[in-house]
């Protein structure tokens, strides 16, 4: 259900907004949810630093879930908000068990990238097709923490 709203966009354009960051919120609660999980298992010599390091990307997490929560309210629509709404739209995979550092840095780096490639398209489909300019504004500035989030992780692997 929407708000009726004059926001300068049509209601289509909205709800389709609003469709593709239901997807995209499905993603960062599913990286948000691994990260937390390699948090809290991470195992072996570098246990402090990437128990440490875990914690500062799934707080920045916490906060793009929040962010794009906002936005879909912005746009006068409700966020999916349970894990079985998350679930049947997510693009992403649950997390496996994984123990070792590597493994888990490769595996949370493909998400980032994964959400990256996706964030790029949504930039241009909300300013081209929607002619949403805030919502694909938006949609950058969180490609950029993305980017920057996989550029901290590849600097771990290549240790």
């Amino acid at each position: 259900m929407t708000t009726k709203l004059s926001i300068g966009l049509s209601a289509e354009s909205r709800h389709s907004v609003a469709n593709s960051l239901n997807g995209l919120l499905a993603d960062e609660y599913i990286l948000y949810a691994k990260t937390r999980s390699f948090h809290w298992n991470v195992q072996g010599m570098q246990f402090h630093s990437l128990h440490l390091f875990y914690e500062t990307q799934y707080e920045q997490l916490a906060q793009y879930i929040d962010d794009v929560a906002e936005r879909i309210r912005f746009l006068g629509h409700f966020p999916a908000s349970s894990l079985r709404a998350y679930l049947e739209l997510t693009t992403l995979q649950e997390s496996p068990r994984l123990f070792e550092p590597r493994k888990q840095m490769e595996d949370l780096l493909a998400d980032h990238e994964h959400i990256i490639r996706r964030l790029r398209t949504m930039i241009k489909e909300f300013a081209d097709r929607h002619s949403d300019d805030g919502s694909s504004d938006f949609v950058t500035a969180l490609l950029e923490n993305h980017e920057k989030m996989a550029w901290m992780i590849r600097a771990h692997i290549s240790m």
